[in-house]
């Protein structure tokens, strides 16, 4: 009898959820999302990643391979090149706390009391994605902040800055999805970290992010024609500097973003369920 009458509230909780209303839904996400919220509050330091990464990053490459890359007292224009392909850094290096934070509220058990109750399951997970992509945006905006202390110039229109930033924006909380899953597949923080580490090297350093592929070796060359890291740096770079094919990479990112959550959402909501 105590049995079933501890079971007895995840049944219900699963059995409601297809009957949770929209209006229910995004109200549960949008007090999830206070409760994340709150909590970096109270942990001030989770976001030392968020305000320092942008800064040292683009002091790093500017000033110590700027010169190397664009040829000495050429570091604007190396500003003007860098800065729109760390915006797509940032997006998987943010994303990259998504993993390890779900596996941390795991490992404490408060996603066990979150399963117990009447919300839909999806709704635990897109409230984080909405916090770390609030995040994002901070990380992105210190970064051009920082980019237009260093000489970095808007040279296209204001819509088409405004459309680099949600770019970047929609396909790093697509990676997130990745990273969700990553950190329920796994048992420790420190797991998510190494493998997502596996993961982001290759990725960062084997696009256009940080030096133009025809540097590269030929096979190298021919990775970064596919990573889409490379699309989302090109369209980013084409629609701050004005110039350059739009269309192509802008696509491109799009369907990328959209086929990892088509395909890492419903498999990171079945794995939460299932999860012990």
């Amino acid at each position: 009898m105590s049995a079933a009458t501890m079971t007895a509230p995840v049944t219900r909780s699963g059995a409601d959820e297809g009957r949770i209303g929209l209006r229910n839904n995004l109200r549960h996400i949008g007090a999830l999302a206070r409760r994340n919220a709150l909590q970096i509050k109270q942990d001030p330091e989770s976001m030392f990643d968020v305000l320092l990464m942008p800064v040292i990053f683009i002091l790093l490459f500017v000033y110590v391979f700027g010169g190397a890359i664009a040829g000495r007292g050429n570091q604007q224009e190396y500003v003007q090149y860098l800065v729109p392909g760390m915006m797509a850094m940032m997006g998987m290096n943010i994303a990259m706390a998504v993993g390890t934070g779900v596996n941390e509220d795991f490992r404490k058990g408060v996603m066990d009391r979150f399963r117990t109750m009447p919300i839909a399951r999806s709704s635990v997970l897109i409230a984080k994605i909405v916090v770390e992509i609030v995040r994002m945006l901070i990380a992105t905006t210190i970064l051009l902040g920082m980019g237009f202390l260093l000489g970095l110039e808007i040279r296209g229109s204001v819509l088409e800055f405004l459309g680099a930033i949600v770019l970047a924006t929609v396909f790093g909380a697509a990676l997130m999805w990745i990273f969700i899953l990553l950190g329920l597949a796994v048992k420790t923080p420190q797991a998510v970290q190494g493998m997502a580490m596996l993961v982001l090297m290759p990725l960062q350093f084997g696009s256009s992010i940080f030096a133009p592929p025809t540097s590269m070796p030929g096979w190298l060359e021919g990775f970064t024609k596919v990573n889409p890291l490379s699309n989302l740096a090109d369209a980013a770079r084409a629609l701050i500097n004005g110039q350059g094919a739009v269309a192509h990479p802008v696509l491109v990112t799009l369907g990328w973003a959209v086929a990892i959550t088509a395909v890492t959402m419903p498999l990171a909501v079945a794995k939460f369920r299932s999860k012990t």
